[in-house]
């Protein structure tokens, strides 16, 4: 029988582990040395959204805000180019509406106050709490069904391999000092499904090469099972991230979190669901008798054929 065409992938798997873990590691000493740089959505702060009498540029007005002493602004166009939307952090005051209002209308512009709105640090402590408790539901979910589809070894590489995504995200965030809202945990979340999904692919395509090759070589079926999974793999990987990339470039600031968050975790998701998940089943010693399925029991009165008829 002909060799299946392979890439050895696990003959570089120790080095990817030192890779990972070493990764893993400095993300989580900046996650707990420096932090994570937490939006309004989290720190509380003033939603102030203003309407202009026509089109107006985000850096003129992005500008005129950081002369008048408010540095740290986001400023992005709400619904049409004469809506405008400022996000300010920790500012408690009462007339911080009226305040921008007059800082903009110092030019001569027709401009008129929309809204002015304050989201206080409790509701962001909440936000907090129920976002973290998200990420840990949705861990225990996955691992309990792909325990159930798979194998609890399958389970353990998967769990292993999104916890792995999310550490590491998280990490680029804190380390970057990019600011971290609801739309970067959204795209926590979905870097969650993503990497799942491609974990699935490839535990779906090992599964089924340890039933079909005549071989006890772990290795050497994992790397086949990788070998066929990867222009799958590699092929959504790219097209998910040009998409992300125009995004990024064309979308403005509100959506610069949640694009940098995506990038970032399919690109380390597609990683782990070659070399972590893998590295884990191999640390578990899978072994072909794991995914043989259950002998059926013999029927009384029914003789079994022998062997050398089944040959």
């Amino acid at each position: 029988m002909a060799e299946v065409k392979r890439i050895p992938f696990m003959r570089y798997r120790k080095i990817a582990a030192v890779f990972s873990i070493t990764l893993v590691l400095l993300s989580l000493a900046s996650i707990a040395i420096q932090g994570l740089n937490f939006g309004l959505d989290f720190t509380g702060g003033s939603e102030v959204q203003v309407e202009y009498a026509k089109s107006v540029d985000i850096g003129s007005v992005r500008s005129q805000l950081q002369a008048a002493g408010y540095d740290n602004v986001m400023v992005q166009n709400f619904g049409s180019d004469r809506d405008i939307l400022m996000r300010l952090q920790n500012t408690q005051s009462a007339t911080i509406g009226d305040d921008i209002l007059a800082v903009l209308q110092k030019d001569g512009s027709d401009v008129k106050l929309s809204r002015s709105e304050f989201v206080g640090p409790s509701v962001g402590e909440e936000l907090r709490e129920k976002g973290g408790l998200a990420m840990v539901l949705a861990l225990i979910i996955v691992m309990i069904y792909i325990a159930f589809r798979f194998q609890i070894k399958f389970s353990v590489g998967a769990v292993a391999a999104l916890v792995h995504d999310v550490i590491i995200t998280v990490g680029f965030f804190s380390v970057t000092r990019f600011e971290v809202d609801l739309t970067v945990l959204a795209a926590v979340l979905a870097v969650i499904g993503y990497s799942l999904n491609d974990t699935i692919v490839v535990s779906d395509r090992i599964r089924e090469n340890f039933r079909l090759i005549r071989s006890d070589d772990v290795d050497y079926i994992i790397d086949v099972s990788l070998t066929q999974t990867l222009d799958r793999t590699l092929m959504t990987s790219f097209t998910t991230m040009v998409v992300l990339l125009a995004l990024l470039l064309v979308g403005g600031e509100l959506n610069f979190g949640f694009s940098v968050a995506l990038l970032v975790g399919i690109f380390i998701g597609t990683y782990s669901s070659i070399y972590v998940a893998a590295n884990v089943k191999m640390a578990l010693k899978l072994t072909k008798e794991d995914l043989m399925p259950p002998e059926k029991p013999k029927e009384d009165g029914v003789e079994e054929i022998p062997s050398w008829l089944k040959d």
